[in-house]
């Protein structure tokens, strides 16, 4: 029996014989993406181009079939498709190693597929293919999976609404003063771990830290607060140089252990306004802690109210009954823990195993720098040094501020931003993309009159045709019910106010380093106004000049989020679309300025 003869008596032939001839475009060869290349392998299709940025790392092989551990650091779309063209040999898969948003994936590319399934993780990366597929006018099958939670959204041009239509919750981002001087919970410690430690010590030098107090004090944060900080971050030039001293193993780590958890801590206690309603930190210090004589006094700064007068050795009341506190734990060598496995990832360290860690962490990371292979470092969850060093930091601060330490793999999730990725979750809505891609192409089929590659006049909204309609839904996996795992509901129309779906996109084949601005806009705008154009010009006066041809409307012109001119300022309109850096796969608006029409998205290509 033929491997195509289930598919076959399935589909029918009519659909079935659609499948080897439609192009399609996976994005993201992650979770999602392994199990939906072997799906639409095994389906039928047989034109597959498979596109992703990243490379396989050591973190990826419980789900993500298609590789295994000899693969580990190379591209996820090479591998995968190498290693899936086995599951039918007559399937072509063009597998593509880059950034989805580079220029050369522009609207004359989107164009040549029939479908693009997304199979992405990265916010900004769903939101350029969503743009980039409704100005194609190409169908888009967008999911995402969280957990045990999953759900798959067919995307038309003017017919449903668009991943953008619907505001996406932004990424909960902390004050700065927080983060650098009142930490109250851990993740206010893990980020300032991560976020700025890290950086200051292993990171590029450049302004950005500066950038971030600037936008602070705009944003009306401590005055007196964030001039402290600007003469901490400057103390840091000091405490950076030190790592790369001939005996800095031997001293680097004492000196920068001081700076952070000893001195920095005393200078915030001088600031005694600061301490009125908060409970103050305690300042560490690196001997005292590694020969076990570093002591805690209950009358000391931040400390817990209770057992007035008493003495706690290397370690402060926790917070809450469940908390294990800093300090109990036998101190041992981190190089022997390093073997340990998951125990290592989920044991609660003590201070001392903390100071011990941040010390080998230093060393291991400054090691690295003074190589010259790495010039910089940037924190990676998968990178047992980074992720050793955060560590120790985030819960030395911790126990400094009296807040709960949390183990190795607490951080790594808190830091890392992981969502739980579950390889049956990923199966089932793998299973439902490939759902949606053949009811998309069944309507295509059922309309004859409908062109080639599958547009928006292949399924018409409720208004138009209500039976049509009813037929695209969303569908998403819940934990409620167990015996009902799926639910849909049908796709909503386009927001008006969306700022993606609601513009009018058109292609503009051009040079862009001969053609200025001034000459596109003004040919886009004449073509517009000439006799025999569309009625939805505004005219001058309700009244057409010149013998008939309607009179040129004056627009404000964008480039995503900066005005590039307005009817008061040209001065850009004689340079080309090269030097403004308006090229190829570039989107430019033209904004009506009496606001009576829509605006017009001139979409940049290269002449063929």
């Amino acid at each position: 029996m033929p491997r195509s003869a289930h598919a076959l008596a399935i589909l029918g032939p009519a659909l079935y014989s659609q499948l080897r001839t439609t192009r399609v475009l996976v994005v993201g060869a992650g979770g999602i993406g392994c199990e939906l290349l072997k799906n639409i392998i095994l389906t039928g299709f047989e034109d597959i181009t498979l596109l992703d940025l990243d490379t396989i790392d050591l973190s990826n092989l419980n789900r993500q079939f298609l590789f295994r551990k000899k693969d580990v650091k190379q591209s996820k779309a090479m591998v995968a498709a190498r290693t899936a063209s086995s599951f039918n040999p007559a399937c072509k898969i063009t597998p593509i190693y880059a950034n989805i948003k580079e220029e050369d994936f522009d609207i004359s590319w989107f164009k040549g597929f029939q479908l693009v399934l997304n199979a992405l993780d990265n916010l900004e990366a769903r939101r350029h293919v969503n743009r980039m597929c409704m100005a194609a006018k190409v169908p888009l099958i967008e999911s995402g999976t969280a957990g045990y939670l999953g759900q798959v959204q067919p995307l038309l041009k003017d017919e449903t609404e668009c991943f953008d239509c619907l505001p996406k919750p932004t990424p909960k981002t902390f004050p700065v003063c927080t983060i650098r001087s009142t930490p109250s919970t851990p993740i206010h410690c893990i980020v300032w771990a991560k976020s700025y430690l890290f950086p200051q010590l292993f990171g590029e030098q450049d302004d950005s830290g500066e950038a971030e107090l600037d936008a602070a004090a705009a944003q009306g944060e401590n005055a007196t607060e964030i001039a402290n900080l600007r003469k901490e971050a400057a103390a840091f030039s000091v405490v950076r140089a030190s790592l790369f001293s001939e005996d800095s193993e031997l001293h680097a780590a004492e000196m920068i252990f001081q700076k952070i958890f000893n001195e920095d801590i005393k200078r915030l206690l001088s600031m005694s306004d600061m301490w009125k309603t908060r409970r103050p930190p305690v300042p560490l210090d690196y001997q005292s802690i590694l020969a076990d004589t570093f002591s805690v006094s209950s009358k000391s700064p931040g400390t817990t109210n209770g057992s007035a007068g008493s003495t706690v050795l290397g370690k402060r009341k926790a917070p809450h009954a469940d908390a294990v506190s800093n300090g109990e734990q036998k101190s041992e060598n981190f190089e022997q823990q390093s073997g340990a496995g998951g125990l290592r990832d989920q044991k609660q360290l003590g201070l001392k195993d903390n100071v011990l860690l941040f010390g080998d962490s230093l060393n291991r990371l400054a090691a690295r720098m003074k190589s010259g292979k790495e010039p910089s470092l940037s924190f990676d969850k998968d990178d047992d040094d980074t992720l050793d060093f955060v560590t120790a930091t985030a819960n030395l601060r911790a126990f400094a501020y009296g807040i709960v330490g949390k183990t190795r793999w607490q951080v790594k999730e808190m830091a890392g931003n992981i969502i739980p990725a579950i390889a049956t979750t990923n199966a089932v809505i793998s299973g439902l993309i490939v759902l949606q891609a053949l009811h998309m192409l069944r309507l295509q089929h059922q309309d004859t009159a409908s062109p080639p590659a599958f547009t928006a006049a292949s399924a018409t909204t409720a208004s138009s045709n209500p039976l049509a309609a009813k037929t695209l839904r969303n569908v998403h996996l819940t934990n409620g019910k167990p015996a009902v795992p799926l639910g849909s509901y049908f796709t909503c129309p386009p927001n008006p106010d969306c700022a993606v779906c609601r513009e009018t996109y058109v292609e503009v084949l051009c040079d862009p380093e001969q053609l200025t601005l001034g000459a596109l806009v003004d040919a886009v705008l004449e073509a517009e106004a000439a006799p025999g154009a569309s009625d939805s010009a505004p005219e001058t006066n309700g009244e057409s000049v010149d013998g008939g041809e309607k009179a040129k409307r004056e627009v404000t012109i964008y480039e995503e989020g900066r005005i590039l001119a307005d009817p008061d300022w040209d001065e850009n309109l004689s340079r080309t679309l090269a030097d403004l850096k308006c090229g190829r796969g570039k989107f430019v608006t033209l904004a009506d300025e009496d606001e009576v029409l829509g605006n017009l998205v001139l979409c940049i290509g290269l002449l063929p």
